[in-house]
């Protein structure tokens, strides 16, 4: 077992790393054109990486919040965004994603959010409804890809 930790990214260096993997899964494996990988949002979200105790990073996530991400949330500034979660190859199976996604979710609660959605990739529906995310809204394409939104409060 890889013990690992969670942290939000405050130094340049470990944004590298999340935007490294971030090409590794979305670009490499997935085909996620690359110009439509990376966007505005990325300068303003909390970014969340995951850490091996050796300082191998192992994945990463975002969360987007404020008004001007609203227009992702249904329109609630109340509401975070998260996005953009991979693991990489070597890390899948070991935990990684859920408590990534559990990092988001406290910096969610950090910044008085009551809810975070999410657009799932349709086949990891299940991931996320583990982690206490309902599904809402039809099956839609991102990057070429069938999503579903999902909604969890975070409210404590």
């Amino acid at each position: 077992m890889t013990s690992y930790t969670t942290r939000t990214v405050t130094e340049e260096q470990d944004l590298a790393a999340c935007f490294r993997i971030r090409k590794d899964v979305f670009v490499g494996e997935q085909n996620v054109p690359e110009e439509i990988e990376y966007d505005a949002y990325d300068a303003d979200a909390v970014h969340v990486i995951a850490v091996a105790a050796d300082g191998a990073a192992l994945g990463t996530g975002r969360l987007l919040h404020g008004p001007a991400m609203a227009a992702k949330t249904g329109g609630d500034p109340a509401v975070g965004s998260l996005g953009r979660l991979a693991v990489t190859k070597e890390a899948r199976g070991l935990g990684v994603g859920a408590a990534l996604v559990r990092a988001i979710e406290d910096a969610a609660r950090e910044l008085g959010l009551s809810a975070v959605d999410l657009h799932a990739q349709t086949h990891a529906l299940g991931f996320y409804e583990r982690l206490g995310y309902a599904a809402y809204g039809p099956e839609f394409p991102d990057a070429g890809i069938p999503h579903r939104a999902m909604r969890r409060s975070v409210e404590a």
